[in-house]
């Protein structure tokens, strides 16, 4: 393994440490689709019993036949158990309720999934007559930590195969072959085909909020295969199958004699398999052309079905102009594959032994600079579809990501244009084939060898055995390659390319994952459409508190242990809600802490708790958006600080929420 590849493979292995850190901190999928209106409304008391129940969303949703369930306060339930959509508008959700159903308060506890393929859940209730003592507990199921940790490990994966197969395949279609380029390649096949494979198993336990034994139950798995995100799962599998003969036809064994008897592989470079004879084709012009095209028509058509597996089931899927974001979608994933995939598979090239033409190196300069125009032309207009408003860049967690990957792209672009300079310096000769005549004189070593060989009493290279010609040959080959190596150290071009995009390669990993978090974020048009709604709710209430605001001191009884939170309730009433949670020390510096919690619980209807998703924003400063809160009442607040590895203390108190 040379020495390139080893320093990938230790980068790859410490930022796949910060890889777990950035999936861990965005922690599970934020919810997407968002409750914005019920009929009949959250917390309201009706004089006759409605004939339905329904509920509006902020995007489609995909209803299951427990995706809307409707309690009697003994938590028996009245609904007849078929919900579906109203008028076929899949952003909205009905159930019917059976006749003569009694006065009292009625627990609404639904479940459902985004058309973004994430899973969404909450509850609140209505009266009808008048509010009445009810038995309930709807506690809001998330998804369970483990289970979300590895389906978003699982996504970065698809993410990482899917650009390693593309690129590697356009590399080695367009602008050079070899051992290096072919393992990308091969690994990035492997690498998507396991990681679809997980999210396919994982996907029942995913969206019912069950643990990881949840994977064996294969009622789950049918569910998954019966949704829209599990049939693209289960396509990008077959599609995977027909990327498999692309694979064995750009990087096949199999090669196609010439006129001459010289072989040539049949990819689409053409590359000779023994060098040496040259002017000789496997076809005629016009053949040859044919073929090209053939293979890269065929090869780009499964590459587009690939990139269309996540845009049918995801983002671009849901809100506005999907008939436009989705074909958007398959070119940026399209782009991104061929660029960074094709920096994965260039630097395979580099640390190869293998001869890397300057011409090559040059042709994929010119491919990645047309992909990260794509790149920019349509991560321009998905950034408007996904964030909606300036303000949304910084008032929203989605559009403060979306900041973090368009400042690594830059980092990016600026790194390829030191590659730029060194690819125009890149020289066409043969690293190591062209020294190794001089570094490893074939008669010299076999005179080494033999002077050692009298010395042991052993008969020289002329006479030697079968075990010692074999020993020879290992010894020049060994040697060869130290030599080969030198020669590479040497050339001023290749080692400066060779390190430009090693960085290129780090940051691009990076990317990656900023890419994973994005897909598990709520984007930040929904985020404000959702505050917006909530706001209008809120607004028709007799009530004009307006947010609730609690001041909290606490004291882990350790080191610095004493402190002030300040946490904040925006618009303070049912359905979503910004929480605001700010940790002073006794003078009033902001301080971070290793831990802290915010949950609610309503004590009287059995519901809770419901914690608070809070996301770091600055020193002592945390949020949680969109933060469900089904019913208005009065609520107990419980946070919890943690000061130290053993110091931590839990305060409560009561706060009204209109």
């Amino acid at each position: 393994m040379s020495t390139t590849v080893r320093r990938l493979g230790g980068l790859l292995g410490a930022l796949a440490a910060a890889l777990l850190c950035v999936l861990t901190a965005a922690g599970t999928a934020s919810a997407h689709a968002a409750l914005t209106a019920t009929d009949p409304r959250q917390g309201s008391v009706v004089p006759e019993a409605p004939r339905q129940v329904r509920l509006t969303f902020s995007e489609g949703v995909l209803l299951g036949a427990d995706s809307v369930r409707v309690l009697d306060p003994k938590g028996a339930r009245v609904d007849d158990g078929r919900p579906a959509h109203v008028d076929g508008r899949s952003e909205t959700a009905a159930v019917t309720l059976r006749a003569g159903i009694a006065n009292g308060t009625y627990t609404v506890a639904w479940q459902a999934v985004s058309a973004d393929s994430h899973p969404v859940a909450g509850a609140f209730t209505f009266s009808v007559g008048a509010p009445s003592a009810t038995t309930v507990k709807a506690a809001v199921k998330g998804t369970d930590p483990v289970v979300g940790t590895l389906y978003d490990t699982a996504r970065y994966a698809a993410y990482a195969g899917f650009a390693l197969l593309v690129g590697g395949c356009v590399f080695a279609a367009v602008c050079h072959t070899g051992r290096g380029v072919r393992r990308v390649a091969v690994g990035g096949w492997v690498a998507l085909f396991l990681a679809t494979a997980a999210l396919l198993v994982l996907r029942g336990a995913y969206t019912s909020g069950r643990g990881p034994g949840a994977v064996l139950d294969l009622s789950l798995l049918g569910d998954a295969l019966s949704s829209r995100p599990g049939a693209a799962l289960l396509t990008r599998l077959l599609l995977l199958s027909a990327a498999a003969v692309v694979l064995a036809v750009v990087f096949g064994e199999h090669v196609q004699p010439t006129v001459s008897g010289e072989r040539i592989r049949p990819g689409v470079s053409g590359e000779r398999t023994r060098p040496g004879v040259s002017g000789e084709r496997a076809r005629t012009g016009g053949g040859r052309r044919a073929y090209a095209w053939g293979l890269g028509a065929g090869g780009g058509l499964v590459a587009a079905g690939l990139a269309a597996t996540w845009a049918a089931a995801e983002h671009a899927s849901a809100g506005l102009q999907p008939w436009v974001a989705m074909p958007v979608d398959v070119l940026h994933l399209l782009g991104v594959g061929v660029w960074l995939g094709g920096l994965a598979a260039l630097l395979a090239a580099l640390g190869t032994e293998e001869p890397l033409p300057g011409d090559a190196a040059r042709r994929f300069s010119r491919l990645a600079f047309t992909a990260v125009c794509i790149l920019v032309a349509t991560g321009t207009y998905q950034s408007w579809r996904q964030v909606g408003g300036w303000a949304a860049l910084t008032g929203t967690e989605y559009g403060r990501w979306l900041l973090v990957k368009v400042g690594l792209v830059g980092v990016l672009v600026v790194l390829a244009a030191f590659s730029r300079r060194w690819t125009a310096r890149l020289t066409d000769r043969a690293p190591g084939r062209g020294a190794r005549p001089k570094a490893v004189p074939e008669k010299t070593g076999e005179k080494a060898c033999q002077k050692s060989g009298e010395k042991t009493g052993e008969k020289g290279a002329a006479g030697a055995s079968p075990e010692r010609a074999a020993q020879l040959a290992r010894q020049r080959a060994a040697m060869a390659k130290a030599a080969g190596r030198r020669e590479r150290a040497a050339d001023e071009g290749r080692s400066g390319l060779r390190r430009t995009v090693l960085a290129e390669a780090a940051v691009a990993v990076v990317v990656l994952a900023v890419t994973t978090v994005l897909t598990t974020t709520q984007p930040g048009r929904a985020e404000t459409e959702q505050e917006r709604a909530g706001r209008a709710a809120g607004g028709s209430s007799a009530s004009a508190a307006g947010p609730v605001e609690a001041r909290i001191a606490y004291d882990t009884g350790g080191k610095d242990g004493r402190g002030t939170a300040r946490i904040t309730v925006a618009p303070g009433r049912s359905g979503a809600n910004t929480v605001d949670v700010t940790l002073t020390d006794p003078a009033g510096r902001p301080v971070d802490v290793p831990e802290v919690a915010v949950s609610f619980t309503e004590k009287e209807k059995g519901i809770g708790p419901l914690r608070a998703p809070l996301k770091r924003l600055s020193a002592g400063r945390s949020r949680a958006s969109g933060f469900q809160l089904p019913m208005a009442g009065r609520w107990q607040l419980t946070l919890t600080v943690r000061t130290s590895e053993i110091d931590q203390v839990t305060e409560i108190e009561d706060v009204k929420i209109d």
